[in-house]
């Protein structure tokens, strides 16, 4: 059952404090400075029906997304709402979202000693292993915890919290009570005398979880109260920094592990360094049953109490973000390695203003399951190898290159190669495949600016398979005449698809203005199907034909 928020009487009597505080402000400005701010955005698309792309019949013809924060400050003091409407909401995203309120408000008071919020809370512990809540619009994903939270620094180098409440699922609360508590020291600021002139600096925490949600299974027996607790570290001295978190989750049966009573684990470590013209990057990670929730039955996005980083490569141009690889929360063992090193300028392969080299290479695979006799125990008491891998889930490897020629033109090149296991691939592309998705990728983007302000930019973009759907080339050329403006078309081109129908043009035309914190942008033409990902979180994006138009204003 939805319920907006708007209409519950703790949101309504929570705006009306909100209404009151802003009314002061011209009374008590003389006391104290008064400051209020926020954002909004308008998406909306209007759809056309595609049968040879696969874009559906939309029966309302035009779908919006809107939202809009509203903060306000004054001293120790700090208040915000945010309201929503989806009507309806714009395909790609859950149909659960459909309606409009206010779905997130809170109130905060902050002093030496004490950090006090209610309402609707956005934290992290650690890396968020154990613990994080955030928004992202993109995707709209929301996971906040609507209840109390308390942090305190009890003396220099000591940071104390604790957290309870219930986490937003759409436009109404899950079923489970999340309960947390998180305590984070600074060696160095702890024995400042001593230390806090050392080169290493030395941060230690810990955290500990739980959910409570009523077991209502007629068939399993399922734990009422959930924990899950671990530890992390951090070193840094002058450019090198390591980092390493540890979490152990208690039998949690639910949707995910197919209500399985193993117990999960994260380990997640990263370490770093960077001086001068070179920089390097090393993460390593290993997860086992690690989907946690407040909501046993939950699946997709939706009520994850946790948050496992990505250690694959998010890309940013659409070939190499074609497979994007998203977590695999029952179980993966991967890891990224970078090396960013710029030539010097004025040198034989640097040139007048050096030239900027990234190597990258990312892998995941599954994790190796060891053998059962009792099938009833390989289901709810699985066990993994920490000392052997599984199969191959996805590798990606590239070389990107910038380079500035001179003070008009500039370009980047990259070659990409990447790997899909069939399977997994086949959950991302909705497709039945014939084997593996290998693929070759290369980007040659060039920028010629004409004057201050204005430039043409060519996007050119090749991705060469013979899986799924075959070979695809992309272009695009965008001008911007000045500052505030922007045109462009793109079309991306799938001549290689095995079915000679389906070798279609994706076109695209779109135009934009800027202006201070405001922008506007339009656009007009196809769109493929795919998977758009942010950190590691995905969400399948459906084909599209059609008009859309976005706005965007800060104040």
């Amino acid at each position: 059952m939805q319920v907006s928020f708007l209409k519950s009487s703790a949101a309504t009597f929570f705006f009306l404090f909100i209404l009151n505080a802003f009314n002061s402000v011209a009374q008590t400005a003389s006391e104290e400075l008064n400051s209020v701010h926020g954002n909004f955005q308008i998406d909306a698309q209007y759809y056309n029906e595609d049968s040879l792309i696969g874009a559906p019949k939309v029966p309302e013809k035009m779908l919006s997304n809107a939202f809009g924060n509203i903060m306000y400050n004054k001293g120790k003091f700090s208040a915000g709402i945010r309201y929503e409407a989806y009507n309806n909401v714009m395909q790609g995203f859950n149909p659960s979202y459909k309606g409009q309120g206010i779905v997130n408000r809170f109130a905060r008071y902050q002093d030496k000693l004490l950090d006090v919020t209610v309402g609707n809370i956005y934290d992290q512990f650690g890396m968020g292993l154990m613990f994080r809540t955030y928004y992202e619009p993109g995707l709209l994903y929301d996971n906040s915890l609507d209840g109390v939270r308390v942090i305190s620094n009890p003396r220099n180098g000591i940071t104390l919290k604790g957290l309870v409440g219930k986490q937003r699922s759409f436009f109404t609360v899950g079923q489970g009570i999340v309960r947390g508590v998180d305590g984070e020291v600074n060696i160095n600021e702890l024995f400042d005398s001593a230390l806090v002139n050392m080169k290493t600096k030395i941060i230690i925490g810990g955290s500990f979880v739980s959910k409570n949600q009523t077991d209502n299974d007629p068939k399993l027996l399922q734990p009422e109260n959930v924990g899950c607790y671990g530890g992390r570290l951090t070193v840094i001295n002058g450019g090198f920094n390591f980092s390493g978190e540890y979490a152990y989750k208690m039998n949690d049966p639910s949707f995910d592990n197919g209500y399985s009573y193993k117990f999960g684990e994260a380990l997640f470590i990263s370490s770093s360094y960077a001086t001068k013209g070179f920089s390097f990057l090393l993460q390593g990670k290993r997860i086992d049953n690690m989907s946690f929730r407040s909501d046993r039955d939950a699946n997709i996005q939706n009520l994850l109490i946790n948050y496992l980083p990505a250690t694959t490569k998010q890309h940013t141009y659409l070939m190499p973000a074609y497979y994007p690889y998203a977590t695999q929360i029952n179980g993966e063992i991967g890891g990224m390695a970078e090396m960013q090193f710029k030539i010097p300028k004025d040198t034989w392969l640097g040139g007048k203003y050096g030239t900027e080299i990234t190597l990258n290479y990312s892998h995941a695979s599954d994790l190796k399951r060891k053998p059962f006799n009792d099938s009833l125990a390989e289901r709810f008491f699985y066990s993994t190898a920490w000392d052997q891998i599984g199969r191959n889930f996805y590798h990606d490897f590239f070389v990107d290159i910038s380079k500035k020629i001179n003070k008009r033109w500039k370009f980047t090149a990259m070659y990409c190669n990447q790997f899909y296991d069939k399977a997994l691939a086949a959950q991302i592309t909705s497709t039945k495949l014939t084997g593996n998705i290998e693929s070759h990728i290369g980007v040659l983007d060039i920028t010629y600016k004409y004057k201050t302000g204005s430039a043409i930019r060519l996007e050119t973009q090749g991705l060469f398979t013979k899986q799924d759907k075959g070979d695809w080339a992309t272009a695009m050329i965008e001008w911007t005449p000045s500052s505030h403006w922007f045109v462009a078309v793109l079309d991306q081109y799938n001549y290689g698809n095995s079915v000679e129908k389906l070798r279609l043009h994706y076109f695209l035309a779109s135009a934009g203005y800027t202006k201070d914190a405001h922008r506007i942008s339009i656009s007009y033409g196809k769109q493929r199907a795919g998977v758009f990902c942010v950190g590691g979180v995905c969400r399948n994006v459906p084909a599209s034909n059609g008009l859309a138009i976005s706005i965007t204003s800060t104040f």
